[in-house]
């Protein structure tokens, strides 16, 4: 099969880039024909007003990106168009460019952007849904969610507005893809048509095997961005709560860098230490050596790589038990459940695991028998076909019909 890969990378490299890259090589790897079209949001570095101006304009109808793909359409004539993220300099305009060609289009939804302009639900630390199901999601520009931009905030907002005036996300779009099943109901109440909807989670390749049963892993371990919406001052004020040392070691890079940096050289934190940005391969053996990996986001995530890895490589996870996360996590079977926003209960429930080593062993093979029956590289691959195929041959009886209507109406055989 021949499959376009439509992706916006990010300025910071993140999960969406990953599961983008991922589901490309295991395309090309199973034999498919596999195209790209890419932007980056680098683009926009060191932009004059008047640029800014046009990204603005951009989020909501993207000619160039249109164009471009028009042409790669023709050239590749790709049987599947698979898109990722969209904001802001290739837009919906691309989903138009598509349907012109009677290409199926599919959206896999990596966060909440088409009901919520942060993509987060998350507002001032706290989780906000004020803007779920509006026509017009004016509140998110009198906040300014979008990137603490009111300007920016407008700019998508008016892309979401124009696109549902449009219909653009009920008509443009043949599947789109939820990670979870709690993202795709809220999908669904913020007006995404049910019926193309499917959810099919992230997936690790290659496996980094588990760990081999051993001595309990010697600290905590957390991985991801470090950034207001995981969570890391609960982290650290759990951490400052603890009647005993638990070492804790922080993966990873973002713009609290430097107040978490701060934090944990203070001699309230003596067992702590950021380490920073590392490779994949050095995360997995971080992984190995940690007794469990702690999650505590204030958002609704998606659907956690980190997680993933962490369940392939047989750890447990402690995370916030709302949203996908407790969805993700079986609580005292594949690790615990965290109040949301509680770092209280956080520390008592990172004392519980630090103490009962046995039980977090028992928890984390648990958690790696997850990884076999949910995410693994053949069965995404298997669920991304199926869907892929399903839609190819829509379209094609779709098409086949048109075909048959016209030869009849041409020929006097329907009247």
């Amino acid at each position: 099969m021949r499959i376009l890969v439509v992706h916006e990378s990010y300025q910071q490299r993140g999960g969406e880039d990953a599961v983008a890259a991922a589901e490309a090589e295991q395309l090309e790897l199973h034999g498919h024909t596999v195209s790209r079209y890419s932007r980056h949001n680098d683009e926009l570095k060191g932009q004059g007003p008047l640029r800014i101006m046009r990204a603005g304009i951009a989020t909501v109808w993207a000619t160039e990106s249109f164009h471009h793909l028009e042409k790669l359409l023709v050239t590749g004539k790709p049987e599947i168009v698979h898109f990722h993220n969209t904001l802001p300099l290739i837009s919906p305009a691309a989903y138009y460019a598509c349907a012109r060609h009677g290409i199926p289009v599919v959206q896999t939804l990596h966060n909440y952007r088409l009901v919520c302009p942060a993509a987060t639900f998350l507002r001032d630390g706290q989780l906000c849904e004020e803007c779920l199901g509006r026509r017009v999601a004016w509140k998110a520009v009198a906040y300014g969610c979008y990137r603490g931009s009111r300007a920016a905030s407008a700019a998508v907002t008016a892309m979401l507005a124009t696109h549902r005036a449009l219909r653009t996300w009920q008509t443009k779009v043949d599947a789109y893809i939820a990670l979870s099943e709690f993202a795709r109901k809220k999908h669904v109440a913020g007006g995404l048509p049910p019926q193309r909807l499917v959810v099919k989670p992230n997936f690790v390749h290659p496996d980094p095997g588990s760990r081999a049963r051993q001595e309990a892993g010697q600290y905590a371990l957390f991985v991801g961005r470090l950034s207001e919406e995981k969570g890391l001052r609960g982290l650290l004020a759990a951490w400052k709560r603890l009647t005993r040392p638990i070492p804790l070691f922080l993966l990873g890079d973002g713009p609290l860098r430097e107040e978490i940096a701060l934090q944990m050289g203070s001699p309230s934190l003596p067992e702590t230490s950021l380490i920073g940005g590392v490779s994949r391969a050095e995360v997995f053996q971080w992984m190995r050596g940690a007794r469990f990996l702690v999650c505590p986001s204030h958002w609704f995530e998606g659907c956690p790589l980190v997680i993933v890895e962490a369940f392939a490589c047989g750890i447990p996870v402690i995370a916030t038990g709302h949203g996908p996360t407790a969805e993700m996590i079986d609580h005292g079977r594949t690790g615990l459940h965290v109040a949301p926003g509680n770092d209280a209960d956080l520390a008592v429930k990172v004392e519980w695991a630090w103490t009962h080593p046995e039980e977090m062993q028992v928890m984390g093979e648990a958690a790696r028998r997850e990884f076999e029956a949910k995410y693994t590289a053949q069965q995404n691959y298997s669920h991304l076909m199926a869907l892929y195929e399903r839609l190819a041959a829509g379209k094609a009886a779709s098409l086949q019909s048109a075909t048959w209507a016209a030869s009849a109406m041409s020929s006097g055989g329907v009247s």
